[in-house]
């Protein structure tokens, strides 16, 4: 079983930074590709980035590439998502997702098992 802790979220002004960070650990199964979703109220839920297994490729959703950086550190065991210039479109509850089948992860949530309990993240103007 994989246990996934997020932190970071908060308030922030537009335009402003914020990073969030997520720990992960497993006492059997290994974590392989990462990444992040968001989901905003009445919205559905939306890919924001994935990283592979030892973290030499990362694909980010259309509305924060060239904003958001993922990365991992598995020595420390920790994933982050670096997020700039944020506006108001990314007011959304984040979640960190792990996957113990794929080396590599993808746009939609079936490539991964394990879901944190997400942390907000309030974009304010």
């Amino acid at each position: 079983q994989v246990q996934l802790e997020e932190s970071g979220g908060g308030l922030v002004q537009t335009g402003g930074s914020l990073t969030l960070t997520c720990t992960y650990s497993s006492r059997t199964d290994k974590v392989l590709a990462m990444g992040w979703f968001r989901q905003a109220p009445g919205k559905a839920r939306e890919f924001v980035a994935t990283i592979n297994a030892i973290g030499a490729g990362t694909e980010y959703g259309d509305s924060v590439l060239g904003r958001f950086t993922i990365s991992r550190d598995n020595t420390e065991n920790t994933l982050t998502l670096q997020m700039n210039n944020l506006n108001a479109l990314d007011t959304a509850v984040y979640y960190c997702v792990a996957s113990t089948r794929f080396y590599h992860g993808g746009y939609h949530d079936i490539y991964f098992d394990h879901w944190g309990q997400g942390t907000q993240v309030t974009v304010s103007s």
